[in-house]
């Protein structure tokens, strides 16, 4: 079994100021490359995401649970000067910070980047909110489904008459904490060339803005002008057809980058000149194209097309629902599901880390912690009465 020591973040010391899920999730990367986090909530309730989808028989929520797994739980009212001064000195030994206050209360609290860097210069401060530190939005609640509202990427799902569509997950709070982990990492691998310390900052509204690179990419080069979804099979806004997903007699198939000239015989239709041409004419006669490709593909079943196109190299896929892909070989080989220890339950299940080092892929051991479960061993760590917490000075990456 890899150890913590092994992981190339093993002595790393995180401090995790954040709620709900942003934060939270860079931590959580944090921690499955070796990190140890501490996590700091207020006393009277915690982690507001302790609660959130909470069912009637859960203590905390199964989000909560998969979220801040393996993290310990340090509860600090930050208006008392007791608790405050607790905090300093965990922010003082912490090799990464992580918090997604409001612009301007980390710095009201007096823990803002530039109070934590007056106490410890090398620290890795990051910085998540829903719209950056400055402009009219900036105070505006960064929730994700508000984030997506905003971004313009609700107009990239669904058919051309389909209401903007937001994806059916929190992506904007995902990809912000990956983000925010990208940031980390390359100032802490600065920090080992230099010394120095680093403000890492980035937003819900920036990750969804870098996520739609190619379509806004598109929309300079289109003279500012919103190419439309597909009328029917809609799949990327700015692929030719065949591009998409198609309903079968008893499921749906996607279908992307082929084309259309090998495709056609495959699917017994009659050749067609347009077929033949270049990506912007094919984008005009797309709606046309995938209707046709559309009646044809729903008279039969979604086996009967796989057997049927794969094997000339046709790129086509069964549109899965999580049963479906939890069941196949593949899944299996991953090895991405792991059973951890739960307040609630003999054990929950949920994912592992999706990055494999030195061929093993780091397993988490810990469950999420109970509030404020590890304050009174913490308070005598960081007051020195007990084993010191790694020190924040590490030797050259």
């Amino acid at each position: 079994m890899m150890s913590e020591a092994d992981l190339p973040l093993g002595g790393l010391l995180v401090v995790d100021l954040s709620q709900f899920l942003a934060g939270p999730y860079a931590a959580l990367r944090l921690l499955d490359l070796g990190a140890r986090v501490i996590k700091v909530e207020r006393p009277d309730g915690g982690d507001p995401c302790r609660d959130l989808y909470k069912t009637r028989d859960q203590r905390i929520s199964t989000l909560f649970q998969a979220i801040n797994r393996g993290k310990e739980s340090l509860a600090l009212d930050l208006k008392l000067a007791d608790d405050l001064a607790v905090l300093r000195q965990a922010l003082e030994r912490a090799d990464v910070v992580i918090q997604n206050y409001r612009p301007g209360i980390a710095e009201r609290l007096g823990i803002g980047y530039e109070a934590v860097r007056a106490i410890n210069p090398r620290v890795i401060y990051a910085s998540i909110s829903g719209y950056g530190r400055d402009g009219p939005w900036a105070k505006l609640p960064g929730q994700d489904l508000l984030a997506q509202a905003r971004s313009g990427i609700m107009w990239l799902s669904g058919d051309q008459a389909s209401p903007p569509t937001p994806v059916g997950l929190a992506v904007g709070d995902i990809y912000t904490g990956a983000m925010a982990v990208q940031g980390i990492l390359a100032a802490l691998v600065r920090r080992g060339v230099t010394g120095r310390g680093a403000l890492v900052e980035t937003s819900l509204l920036e990750s969804l803005v870098d996520l739609q690179f190619e379509m806004i990419t598109e929309y300079f080069a289109n003279q500012n002008t919103m190419r439309f979804r597909s009328e029917a099979s809609n799949g990327n806004i700015n692929a030719p057809p065949p591009y998409g997903v198609y309903r079968t007699s008893d499921g749906y198939l996607a279908l992307a980058m082929t084309p259309l000239q090998r495709l056609a015989p495959l699917l017994d239709l009659d050749p067609d000149p347009a077929w033949e041409g270049d990506h912007l004419s094919l984008l005009v006669e797309r709606d046309q194209i995938k209707r046709r490709i559309a009646e044809r593909i729903v008279m039969r079943s979604t086996a009967h097309w796989l057997a049927a196109l794969q094997p000339h190299d046709i790129w086509c896929a069964e549109v899965m629902d999580w049963t479906a892909l939890l069941r196949t070989e593949q899944f299996a080989a991953l090895d991405m599901l792991q059973d951890l220890p739960s307040v609630d339950a003999a054990s929950v299940r949920t994912t592992r880390m999706p990055i494999s080092i030195d061929g093993v892929r780091p397993r988490g051991h810990a469950p999420a912690p109970a509030l404020g479960a590890h304050s009174e061993a913490l308070r005598r760590e960081l007051a020195g009465n007990d084993a010191p917490l790694v020190s924040a000075v590490k030797p050259a990456l």
